[in-house]
Order: structure tokens, then C-alpha cells, then sequence
């Protein structure tokens, strides 16, 4: 089956989330595991690969989103939709991050540029990946 650029980078931006909400169970890839991982909210001490605050929730999430990016790059529509629209997600989870309303996820200053970069580039591969539609081969 042919797969399309932007499928291709919804399903690895897929396989990535997935891979990061896993790791976030991983003693050694997650420091304070054990003492400091909080089901949610910012008051733990767990930090994926000692630089990102994460907690329970929030690891499942990136599982889930993960799940779904999977999921949503069998089509090129799917995995568009999953590139914007997971784009606009992170963008809101930076506002969030530096306007203080997100009490119910940790994030610190790592995180927040984390979901700058993260929104920004799911947006422009999203948009760049899908200024022509794909010619359909018939065979």
C-alpha cells in the first residue's frame, strides 16, 4: 500500500508519542519513578529522561495519542486532521503552560518549549505535506 508524506509523518509522530507515553513507566528513562510520579496534577517529581515533567495521566495521554495517530494516518485526510488538529492541542497546552491553567498536568519551562516546537512543526507538516492532493494511481 502507498502511504502519502503526511501519513507517513502522522504515523511517526504516532509511534513517537507512544513510545514517550511508555517511557514514561520506564525506571532509569523516568527519574523519581517510584517516590515522585503523581497520578496528576504538577506536585511530582518524575522527569521523562530527567528534563520533563510527567506524571501518570499524562503519560497515558501521549499513549493515547500515540494510539491515535496511528490510527488516523490510514488516510491522508486522517493523518492531516491528526497533524492539525494535534498541532492546536500543543499550542493551547503552551498557553496553558505560561499562563498558569494547567494545574491538572505538570509541565515546567522544558515542557512548554516541548510543546512549542511540538505544535508548530505537527501544524506546518500538516499544512506543507497537503498543498496538493496526492494524483490517484489507477491500475
Amino acid at each position: 500500500m502507498d502511504r502519502t508524506p503526511v501519513q507517513n509523518v502522522a504515523r511517526l509522530a504516532g509511534v513517537v508519542f507512544l513510545l514517550v507515553g511508555i517511557a514514561g513507566f520506564v525506571p532509569g528513562v523516568t527519574t523519581n519513578l517510584y517516590d515522585g510520579l503523581e497520578f496528576s496534577g504538577d506536585a511530582g517529581t518524575a522527569e521523562l529522561l530527567g528534563i520533563f515533567a510527567v506524571s501518570v495521566l499524562h503519560n497515558i495521554v501521549h499513549g493515547l495519542f500515540g494510539l491515535a495517530g496511528l490510527a488516523l494516518s490510514a488516510t491522508a485526510s486522517g493523518a492531516r486532521t491528526f497533524l492539525l488538529g494535534g498541532g492546536a492541542v500543543y499550542v493551547a497546552l503552551l498557553l496553558l503552560g505560561i499562563v498558569g491553567g494547567a494545574e491538572w498536568m505538570p509541565a515546567n519551562s522544558a515542557d512548554n518549549w516541548l510543546h512549542l516546537v511540538l505544535g508548530a512543526g505537527m501544524i506546518a507538516a500538516g499544512l506543507a505535506l497537503t498543498r496538493t492532493r496526492p494524483v490517484a494511481r489507477t491500475t
